[in-house]
Formats: structure tokens, C-alpha cells, sequence
């Protein structure tokens, strides 16, 4: 078969896909209801990478303990790492914690349906929101170093009312991410491999739970950046064989314009099985199109080379109010945060959001815009479902793509599972158990309450998200859900860090109302659209929108005029500290060098400025700039795909390197301690053989005396460090 058998007769141009592979040809969906990878593949990732990242984890973190002096494990440190996490460090982690299934799935969707508008509004959308909250981390470090949650803040600054409040919107946050992390794991896993979605559900939890019951903080966050590298090194390759090996930006470029060249009629043609309008499948039974051929609806020019469009700036103005609750109600930012070094937390902070914003701006603008580009035969129900990626993948790769694009996925589910499980554990422990049953519990005691909860709490959230799915709730549904459950709790946690007269009682009725308010309007807003509230419904761009604007609003309106004017507050900063309790002493990250007030106040200035710098570029500023080119030219296209490869390049480089360069001194530790272990073994060995065989004693002989007997040992033992 040729590469346009079907177009023979017409004057229709050959998408360029079919000429790459003619049994594109006819084609309803590019999986067909077939998953491209074995079982057997599936398996291998979910268990066997699980089980691999559990042993490995573990045996790092066994050897820091035993080498580097850090044998004993109390649970400070367990939930808190120490408190001198370094910066490189600090940002792989705000990295790998970012990066969900969502990330690279869902940004590739919106690069499918918006064209170069989606990717930049995911990316920046969602940075943002990471870059303030550098702020919130430096005030942490300054008015409250001892703290282990943010919810022990709260009850520190405004009593038990306000601290159970917070308390239930932080588990719903972490409730809701998780969610979303096994809903799209799972789904992928089976669209992928065939692997069923209630099994995939309980296994992925397991790849995440034997490593952070074992280690704790410290063993996520070794295992985040190893995490992270393997995602940096999938996209730096998707980004290398889209741009540079197989095709250029100028084809590209080609390729999309051809793609909104065909009329209605033509892509009727082109999506049928035998090149007639009557056996067309292009569109669905709503008439609604269903592959990517055409002009872009409600896009300048109908084209996907533009930031003019409505629909992505929709989506963009969701991803940032919805993912303002995401962070800044989650306590595993809190708790990395707690974890970093001073001088850290805000570079860490800004440098993790700079270097996170490559990875759906870069892979989107490679595999999102190539498969609108190529006009492979991806249908909208696929895109809905997150199966771009892997689709471009294969075909550019074969089944060595689709796993890539697997092992990715996998990577970013148990990277954010662990972060979630910790964090979990320390709200558990920390403001339920030693807060409210018992008081006087030790450190043994909080440590096997963190442990036995990340256990539970993966085991509940497989068993959650199989409810979910069987509700009918998928991970798009959720996704643009969050906003509305856990944004009302956003401004009032921000004031109680940054605003003197912050209300505790105005913070409590804030979010309630907040909630309340943004239930009601999404539940009006779907009857007056949709005309009866359905799942359906409830889920649309334009009522989900209102719900989120109406949580983060309505609260952060109601928390200032209480506090302003009800119940003004004149709180001290400085007494909040006092009112946070250590379980056992251990005061590393806590000594007068880390408590230097001038080095906070830099470090407060210095995240502030740089903070609100960037997003003001990264939503006002970039936008702007690009609305003068409308439709862009190739030589403006080139350019941008360049700034996404080179943003891609720098931040892969940038987030594995640094970490070790930091870390050398520990590395160093590590393996000079291994090192001497075995060189002092083996000259142990090698004296006890070459030491000649005593005379057996007889019973007249006497036992040397105790002084001469500590000499030789001592003998011994100075002849085996000279050796060594």
C-alpha cells in the first residue's frame, strides 16, 4: 500500500503521518482498543521498579546511616530530614512532588486540542504557585523553625478550632492528589499494557510504601531525585528526536499549517474507511470533531501556531486558581520546606518552579504539537484519556517509546505518592496523635505512628481511587475539581504567615464559607448550562472556572473584612515559635547559624522580589509579547521551540547536577567509610592468618594480666589503621 492509497482520485494532500506509515489509513483510533506493551512489561514496571526504587532507597539511606555517622534515626528526623536539606536538593524535590501523571499527560492533551497556547498556560499556570510559596518557606524558617506540619502553625497561632479546621482541608488536599496520581497512573497502565485498573490501583501504592516506611523524609527525597533524573532524561529525549533527529521546527511549522488547511469535507475524506464522506468517522454523534484536522475552534486564525485562543486561556486561568490549593493547602510542600536549610528553602523554592516549568512546556511543544503535526489518527476520547505522548512516542520509537513514556509516568506517580504518604503520616502523628491522644507520646512512639499510617494510608487510597473509577470520575474531572474543594483554605493559611492581623476565627469562617459558596455557585452554574446536574455537567471548563474563582475569592474577601474590621488582631510574630514543642531534643537545623535573623531577612527579601518578579512575566508579561505576532511566523515558531529546548536542556542539567555537586562531602563520607570498612576487613583477615598458633596452655600457666591484655589489643588495633 502507498502512502495515500485512500486519497487516490482527490486533490486532498497526504497527512504526513500516513506517508511514515500507510496503515494509518482507515483508521478510527491509533490504539484501536489494543494496548501497545505486554502484560508482562506492566508488571515489570509497577512491581518491579517499585520493588527495585524500595531496595536501592533503602540501602542508601542504610549506608548514610552507618557510614556517615548518621546512625541514629529519631523521628525529627524521620519527618523532618534534619532541617539541612541543601538547595539543589530542595528544588529536585519540588520537581519530582510537581510532576504528576497530569503533568505530562494532561499538558500534551491541551497541546492537542489548543495548539502552542496550551503547553505555555499548563507550565506557567502551575509554576507560579510554587515560586510564591518560596515566601511562605522563608517565613516558616523565620517565625516557626521547630515546626514539623503547617497545621501545628495553625494550632500555635489560632488555637484548636482553627487547627481542626485546617487539619481536615489538609487531608483533603492530599486525599485529592493522590487521587489523581492513581486515576491517571492506573488508567495509563492499562491503556498501556492491559494490566487491569483495580490491580494496577493497589500495586502502584506498594512501589512507594516499603522505602518511605523505612526511611522516612530523607528516603523520599533520595529517592525524588532519581526519580527525577530518569523523567529529565525521557524528555531531553522525546525533545532530541522531535526537533533534532527526525524533524525540524521548520517541518513542524509545515506540518501544523498544512493540518488547519483541510475544510470540513476534506477531513471527513481523510477520517474514513474507504475516502467517502458517508463512511466518515471524523465526526461524533454530537457533531463534535473528533481528530485533530482542521482549523482550531475559537483560535486566532483558526491556527495552533498562535497564544490567541479563548479556550486556552480558559484552561490557563483554571490551572492557576485550582493549583494555588494544590500547594499551598498540601502539607508535603510545608514539610519540604521544614526539611530545607534557611538559606535554602527560598532558592530551593525557585529554582525547583524554574527548572519544573520545562517539562510540560518542552514535552508538550515536542510530543503534544507533533501529533497534531503528523496528524496521527489519535482520536479526542484517547487524548481525553492522556495516551498523546505515548501514541507520538510509538510511533516515532515503536514499543520503545510507549515503555519510555510509561517509565516516565511511573517515575512521577510514586515520586508525588511518597511525598503525599509522608506527609500524611506527619499530620497523623504530629496533630492527631500527639495532639489529641497522646499528649506525652516519645519519639518511638511518634515513629511507629508515621510508619503504620503510610502503610494504611496507601492501602486506602488504592482502595479510594478504584471507588472513584467506578463512580465515573476521571482524572480530568478531578483535576479541575481540586480548586474547588481545598481554595477556600488558601488566603487565610497565607495571611496567618505573612499578616499580623490575620483573624483565627475569621480564617475558620473564610474557609467554610468560602467552601460552601464555591459549592453552591458550581452546582447552580451546571443546572443553568446544562439544565440538570449531571457528572457531565459538573465537569465543563465554564463551571468548573466559577467554582474555583468562587472558593479563593469569596474566602480571601471574607477573611480580610473580619480581620480588618471585626476582629482586628495584633499577633507577635516572634512568640509563635514558643508555642511549637520538639519531641526529643534534636536541634540539628535549629542553632543560632540557622537562626541568624539577618541571613532570614536577606533570604525574606531576596525570594520576595525574584518571586513576584517571575509571575509576573511568567502570566502577564510572556502573554503580552506574544499577542503583537498573532499567528506565528516560522522564523517566531523557531524561536519559541528553541527557548523550550534549551529551558529543557538547562533544567535537566541544572536539577541533576547541582545535588550531587552539594553533596559531595556526604558522597565522600559514604564511600570513604565503605572504603575503609572493607580495607580493614581485609587486613583483619590477613593478620589473624599470618599470626603463628599459640602453644596450648596448660592449667599451670597464668592468665596475662588485664593491663597487658589491653595493650596487645591495642597493639592490634593501631597495626590495622596504619595498615589501612
Amino acid at each position: 500500500m502507498s502512502g495515500c492509497d485512500i486519497l487516490t482520485g482527490t486533490e486532498i494532500p497526504c497527512p504526513p503521518s500516513w506517508a511514515e506509515n500507510p496503515d494509518y489509513q482507515g483508521m478510527d483510533s491509533y490504539f484501536g482498543g489494543t494496548p501497545p506493551l505486554s502484560k508482562a512489561i506492566g508488571y515489570l514496571v509497577v512491581v518491579g521498579f517499585g520493588a527495585l526504587f524500595s531496595v536501592f532507597t533503602t540501602a542508601v539511606v542504610y549506608m548514610d546511616k552507618i557510614f556517615s555517622g548518621n546512625a541514629t534515626v529519631t523521628s525529627e528526623h524521620f519527618n523532618t530530614a534534619g532541617r539541612m536539606v541543601k538547595t539543589g536538593l530542595t528544588a529536585s524535590v519540588i520537581v519530582s512532588q510537581w510532576t504528576w501523571a497530569a503533568t505530562l499527560l494532561q499538558s500534551s492533551n491541551v497541546a492537542w486540542n489548543y495548539g502552542v497556547s496550551g503547553p505555555f498556560w499548563y507550565a506557567s499556570g502551575a509554576t507560579i504557585q510554587v515560586l510564591l510559596f518560596g515566601v511562605l518557606a522563608i517565613s516558616l524558617k523565620d517565625i516557626a523553625p521547630s515546626a514539623h506540619t503547617m497545621c501545628e502553625i495553625v494550632r500555635a497561632r489560632w488555637g484548636k478550632s482553627a487547627h481542626i479546621t485546617f487539619l481536615i482541608f489538609a487531608f483533603l488536599a492530599n486525599i485529592i492528589v493522590t487521587s489523581m496520581l492513581l486515576l491517571g497512573g492506573a488508567a495509563t497502565v492499562e491503556a498501556l499494557t492491559g494490566v487491569n485498573y483495580e490491580l494496577a490501583s493497589f500495586l502502584i501504592p506498594w512501589g512507594v510504601i516499603l522505602y518511605t516506611s523505612a526511611g522516612g523524609l530523607k528516603a523520599t527525597f533520595m529517592a525524588s531525585y532519581l526519580h527525577t533524573m530518569i523523567i529529565f532524561a525521557v524528555l531531553i529525549t522525546m525533545i532530541t528526536i522531535v526537533y533534532i533527529q527526525v524533524y525540524s521546527s521548520d517541518q513542524i511549522y509545515d506540518f501544523l499549517n498544512q493540518t488547519v488547511s483541510y475544510s470540513s469535507e476534506e477531513c471527513q475524506v481523510l477520517f474514513s474507511t474507504d475516502g467517502t464522506v458517508e463512511s466518515s468517522f471524523y465526526y461524533d454523534d454530537n457533531n463534535k470533531k473528533q481528530y485533530a484536522c482542521g482549523a482550531v475552534p475559537n483560535n486566532n486564525s483558526g491556527s495552533y501556531l498562535t497564544m490567541l485562543s479563548a479556550d486556552g486561556l480558559m484552561f490557563g486561568i483554571i490551572n492557576i486558581v485550582g493549583n494555588f490549593g494544590t500547594v499551598f493547602v498540601d502539607q508535603s510542600y510545608w514539610q519540604s520546606a521544614i526539611a530545607a536549610r534557611p538559606e535554602s528553602a527560598a532558592k530551593g523554592y525557585l529554582l525547583g518552579g524554574i527548572c519544573w516549568f520545562a517539562i510540560p512546556f518542552s514535552l508538550a511543544t515536542s510530543l503534544g504539537l507533533a501529533s497534531t503535526a503528523l496528524m496521527l489518527p489519535i482520536s479526542s476520547s484517547e487524548a481525553g484519556n492522556g495516551l498523546v505522548p505515548p501514541a507520538v512516542a510509538d510511533h516515532l520509537l515503536g514499543e520503545a517509546g510507549s515503555a519510555l513514556i510509561l517509565i516516565m509516568l511511573f517515575m512521577a506517580i510514586v515520586s508525588t505518592g511518597s511525598a503525599e504518604s509522608i506527609a500524611v503520616s506527619s499530620l497523623v502523628a504530629y496533630d492527631i496523635y500527639r495532639e489529641y491522644i497522646n499528649p506525652e507520646a516519645t519519639g518511638a512512639k511518634i515513629l511507629w505512628v508515621s510508619r503504620v499510617v503510610i502503610v494504611l494510608f496507601g492501602i486506602f487510597m488504592g482502595l479510594f481511587s478504584i471507588a472513584l473509577n467506578a463512580m465515573g470520575l476521571n482524572l480530568g474531572w478531578v483535576y479541575l475539581f481540586m480548586g474547588v474543594v481545598i481554595g477556600s483554605a488558601v488566603i487565610p493559611l497565607w495571611n496567618m504567615m505573612t499578616w499580623s492581623k490575620a483573624s483565627g476565627t475569621g480564617a475558620v469562617i473564610a474557609a467554610w464559607s468560602g467552601l460552601v459558596l464555591a459549592l453552591i455557585g458550581w452546582l447552580v452554574g451546571a443546572k443553568i448550562q446544562g439544565e440538570s446536574v449531571t457528572v457531565a455537567t459538573l465537569g465543563t471548563n465554564e463551571v468548573m472556572l466559577s467554582g474555583n474563582l468562587i472558593a479563593i475569592f469569596s474566602s480571601g474577601i471574607i477573611h480580610y473584612i473580619y480581620s480588618k474590621f471585626i476582629d482586628p488582631q495584633d499577633y507577635d510574630f516572634s512568640t509563635l515559635n514558643e508555642n511549637i514543642h520538639l519531641v526529643e531534643q534534636d536541634l540539628s537545623g535549629l542553632g543560632d547559624e540557622q537562626q541568624d535573623k539577618k541571613v532570614l531577612k536577606r533570604a525574606k527579601r531576596w525570594i520576595i522580589r525574584r518571586g513576584y518578579l517571575l509571575t509576573f512575566v511568567l502570566i502577564i508579561v510572556w502573554p503580552i509579547l506574544s499577542i503583537p505576532a498573532g499567528v506565528f511566523t516560522k522564523p517566531y515558531f523557531a524561536f519559541w521551540v528553541l527557548v523550550s529546548i534549551a529551558w529543557g536542556f538547562g533544567a535537566a542539567i541544572t536539577i541533576s547536577v547541582l545535588p550531587l555537586f552539594e553533596s559531595q562531602d556526604e558522597i565522600g563520607k559514604v564511600c570513604s567509610g565503605m572504603l575503609n570498612y572493607i580495607l580493614r576487613k581485609k587486613v583483619e583477615e590477613t593478620y589473624a592468618e599470618e599470626e603463628p598458633a599459640a602453644p596450648a596452655k596448660t592449667l599451670e600457666e597464668e592468665e596475662p594480666a588485664p593491663q597487658a591484655a589491653k595493650a596487645l589489643e591495642e597493639d592490634e588495633h593501631t597495626l590495622v589503621s596504619q595498615a589501612v
